[in-house]
This record gives C-alpha cells, structure tokens and sequence, in this order.
C-alpha cells in the first residue's frame, strides 16, 4: 500500500487555514459554464421552431444514443420511470404476473410492477457490489414469472450474462434498470444494449442528465420498438387511432436538446468518472470498505458508495467540514411500508445490511483532484 502520509499534511495544512471547504456533491453549475453556448444554441433552436412536442430534436437524440449504445432503436421518454412502466406494459405486463427485481434500488423499479398489478419478487444482493446477485434467481421463479428487472446500481451493471441465460431458460424477458449505468460497460458492450430491453433515466443527477425529467427505451426488437413508440402517444398507431392502451410518456423538445448538447462532452465526463472513481479506490484501498467494481465492466459512478458504521455521526462531522453525503438507499424496498407484505423481512438480509451501512461520497466529472483528497482524508479523519 502506498504512503499516504503526505496527503494527511496537506490536509491538516489545509485545516489550518480555518477556513471550511464547500463543494457540490454533484456540480452541475460548473457543467453548465463548460457548456453554455452549445446548451443556449440548441434551446434557442427548439424556442425558434417551436415544436416542443416531438420536435426534430427528439428523433436526432434517439438516433445518436442507439448508435452510442449499439442498440437498434431507442425511444425517448417522459422520465426512467415511464422507460420502465412502458417496458412492462409493452411485453404485457398484467394483474397476478410477477417480475423478478431488487429491493435494493430506488422505489421505481417495484413500483410500475405493483402499478400493472403484477407483484414484484425481491431477490437480495450481492454484499458487495450491492447489485442482485444472479445465484438465487432461479429459486424465485415460478409460472406467474414473466420478467426480470435487474438494477445496474451506483453505475454498474449486474452479472448480465446469467440473468440473461436464466431468463432464455424460462423464457423470460430481461429488462436492464440502466438508469444509473448509462456509460457504462459490460464485457465490451454498453449498458442499455445488454438483454431485450434496456431503460435509463435523464433525470439532472444521472451521469447523462438533463434539465427536468426524460428518459429512453432500448430495444433490438423490431416489434417491442414499434409497441413503445405508440404507447408513449396514448397507444395511437396514428392520430387518433387508438390500438393499445398507452400513456402520455412523451419527452419534452427542449429536455431532448439539452441532451444533445451535453452528448458532445460525454466520452470526456465518463473517462474522468473513470479517473476520479479509481482513485477514490485507491486512496481508501485498506482504511474504508467500498462498493466494489468487477474487472469485466465499468462503472460510471452514479454514486460513489462506501459502508460506514455509525453513518449518522460521520454525515454530520463531514457536513461540518463542507462535505456533502447522501445514502442510497436507507429503506430497502421490502421494508417500506407500501410493500413489506411482499416479502419476509429476513428474506433479503443482505440488503438490510447495506441500507444500514452505504454512504455516498461528491462524484462528478469536474471534481478536482484537491477536492477529492480532502474530502477521503476528512472521512478518514472522521472515521
């Protein structure tokens, strides 16, 4: 293990000073300053030719994002969630069905399961990488199993290859949650193109995010593609003319524009998530226990996690020090209140634990390298 030992100097010289440190935990105003004449031109397009619904900004994002993705269609959204509950009502979803998914994931995942009155089927996690681990899947399957969602959490995906070899198996089809991954890799392929479909959330946070909500689908199936795009204009194969039941799941113009222009800094901002989540490893290799990455994929570092004792106390103690912290997820879904009767509370232990412990840390592209070194050594410090 190298000698930190130099890094603890500066900071306490740092300390010093008294004078306390602020930061983002994720810095979208310095983003925005990177890219304030691309983003400006491109709403300003959208503000001239005054199609704010299904504007040519729409098909020119779908278009880059399934090349980016090597995906063959991609249809944009309303928000991750519609990208999900548009999934499960496109492959027919419906009342007394079960899907297979995480209780380690934000609330979204279960909820357009139990929205379609299917039941959601939590399986638990891997301690780990806090991703749902593909060995106990098979147990959990029964003839009302029609789907399964797993989660690519903090940025990661989950061991794609074996849920996708039980779900052909089964015959069932694999949804990706990739609203945290999109970036992200997987044995060489991009996460949102790595089973039947694919879901991510644009929501401002996300690694690719814009200014409200949006999301897309990613499909390589030809039909599936064709029942999302009606179902996001209320089910109209043409105007109106109605064949399935859909919902208003539409994104915004302007949301799409904003994308666009932000997809020109992208390869930048993933290789420095890259850069600044393997030294966050390297610097806490041996002093902190972290959500570990799997050397056959990336992760973009939605959020970078760690497990903490006594989180509440160090949350504060860093906040005091200019340090945002956030968790997630504090409640694992098979504890929430809405759907507990869903599932034993020992029945996902591993997940109970992690919620108890996880603690995020600042992550985005523009945080610097003097930031990040004080914000491991007030954590150590700290902890």
């Amino acid at each position: 293990m190298k000698d930190m030992s130099w890094l603890m100097v500066n900071v306490r010289s740092l300390a010093n000073l008294k004078k306390k440190i602020t930061m983002e935990f994720i810095d979208l105003k310095t983003q925005y300053n990177e890219l304030r004449e691309s983003i400006n031109q491109r709403i300003q397009r959208v503000l001239d030719h005054g199609q704010f619904i299904m504007g040519p900004e729409v098909k020119e994002l779908e278009d880059r994002l399934a090349s980016y993705t090597g995906a063959k269609h991609c249809i944009t959204v309303a928000s991750g969630t519609e990208a999900l509950l548009m999934s499960l009502m496109a492959i027919g979803i419906k009342p007394g069905d079960e899907v297979i998914t995480t209780p380690f994931s934000f609330i979204a995942t279960a909820e357009v399961i139990v929205l379609l009155g299917a039941k959601p089927v939590f399986v638990d996690i891997e301690p780990d990488t806090c991703n749902i681990n593909a060995a106990f899947i098979e147990a959990k399957i029964t003839d009302k199993t029609k789907a399964i969602i797993p989660v690519s959490l903090y940025g990661q995906p989950a061991d794609m290859d074996e849920i996708n070899a039980i779900a052909e198996k089964h015959k069932l089809i694999v949804i990706e949650d990739a609203a945290q991954s999109f970036g992200a890799t997987y044995k060489g392929k991009k996460s949102c193109n790595l089973s039947k479909i694919g879901c991510t959330s644009f929501f401002p946070s996300k690694p690719l995010g814009c200014y409200g909500d949006g999301g897309a689908i990613f499909t390589n199936d030809d039909e599936l593609a064709q029942a999302m795009r009606e179902i996001r204009v209320h089910g109209q194969s043409k105007r109106y003319v109605h064949t399935r039941i859909g919902v208003g799941g539409r994104m915004d113009t302007l949301q799409c524009a904003i994308v666009l222009a932000k997809l020109d800094r992208f390869d930048w901002e993933i290789e420095q998530r890259l850069k600044i989540g393997a030294r966050y490893n390297e610097l806490l290799a041996g002093k902190a226990i972290t959500v570990i990455q799997r050397p056959d994929r990336s992760s973009v570092f939605a959020q970078y996690t760690v497990f903490i004792s006594e989180r509440e106390s160090i949350q504060i103690a860093l906040k005091e020090k200019g340090i945002p912290t956030t968790v997630h997820y504090p409640v694992p879904m098979h504890l929430q209140p809405a759907y507990q009767e869903l599932c034993c509370p020992e029945c996902c232990s591993e997940s109970t634990k992690a919620a108890n412990k996880v603690m995020s840390l600042p992550m985005h592209p523009d945080l610097t390298e003097a930031n990040q070194i004080n914000i491991i050594n007030s954590l150590l410090e700290t902890y």
